[in-house]
């Protein structure tokens, strides 16, 4: 029998042939895509952030600086977990005494033990770090933010005052400000970082900002009606946000650094505070007959720091779409 051709087909089926082929069609399209056959799920798409925290799984200097953090947070928290001593019990008669047997890091000029020290100045060192990065980041972000939203004249006073306190060297404001404080606890250092820190996280958010509500889902929800507030915090933000949490970690440990610094010029934290810095400055005149008082707390803040500078280079990496 001789194959007809479509036309042919449709004139011989008739209306209910056609109503039939018009019904197996329409089933045909509405099919869900999925694999080869048509069945499964369509694939849900990632965001930003879902693919940036995949990439930081597979970033081997996120896991090792990152586990390097979680161990500094641990024993801040329980020092004691690793150090069963007291860094304040000193014995002046094995003063610059080298390592022994329970003192694997010797003694320091005053006969303290130095691992118990290096081990309690962790405390300190990332506190004031966590907190004066957490302050600055909420003060900077807010106005910077608020600024780059609403521009005009709160936006002209706003890049004025930063460039004031761009003008400001650190370590001399820190020599004046804090030179009167006679206080030994973190936060005259953190409220002194936040004071002088903020500038920079507010160019960053006010940048940020600008950029982002110039794009049209900001336009378009304008259009429809949005407040101010709702437009800030649905849809500037959580695309604005990502450079301000990169600049943000990665001056985690610029600050870390700040502090051990302010507090070997004796101005930060001081005595009966324990501190890597402290205990830098009291080893560093004995750095020819007992260099192993300056090594160990020098290298533990070295490692501090190069562990939350490589957090955040592998944190930039992974929200920067340019780089993908």
């Amino acid at each position: 029998m001789p194959e007809q051709t479509p036309e042919e087909a449709i004139s011989s089926a008739g209306a209910g042939g056609v109503m039939d082929l018009a019904l197996e069609e329409g089933t045909t399209l509405e099919r869900p895509p999925g694999g080869p056959d048509g069945a499964g799920p369509a694939e849900k798409p990632r965001s930003l952030w879902s693919d940036a925290w995949r990439d930081l799984r597979r970033n081997p200097v996120f896991i090792i600086s990152a586990l390097i953090i979680l161990f500094l947070v641990i024993i801040s928290i329980w020092p004691s977990l690793i150090a069963d001593q007291d860094p304040l019990d000193c014995n002046l008669g094995k003063a610059q005494e080298g390592s022994q047997p329970g003192h694997p890091f010797g003694f320091d000029g005053q006969g303290c033990d130095v691992y118990t020290r290096t081990v309690y100045g962790a405390r300190n060192s990332v506190t004031v770090g966590v907190c004066a990065t957490l302050g600055v980041t909420l003060l900077g972000g807010v106005l910077g933010g608020l600024a780059g939203f609403f521009g005009g004249w709160s936006d002209s006073i706003l890049s004025r005052l930063t460039d004031v306190f761009f003008g400001i060297p650190v370590v001399l404001g820190g020599l004046v400000f804090l030179s009167v404080v006679t206080s030994s606890t973190v936060w005259p250092v953190i409220g002194f970082i936040v004071l002088l820190g903020w500038p920079q996280i507010a160019r960053i958010a006010r940048g940020s900002v600008i950029t982002a509500k110039q794009n049209d889902y900001v336009q378009a929800a304008r259009a429809l009606g949005a407040s101010n507030t709702r437009m800030l915090l649905r849809h500037i933000t959580p695309n604005a946000i990502a450079p301000v949490i990169v600049v943000a970690t990665i001056a985690l440990g610029t600050y870390i650094s700040l502090e051990a610094t302010l507090s070997f010029l004796g101005v930060g934290l001081k005595p009966p505070a324990v501190s890597w810095g402290i205990d830098i400055s009291a080893a560093s005149q004995y750095i020819r007959n007992a260099p192993h008082m300056l090594l160990w707390p020098a290298g533990a803040l070295a490692v501090t720091v190069l562990a939350f500078i490589m957090l955040g280079d592998a944190v930039r990496d992974a929200l920067d779409p340019k780089l993908r």
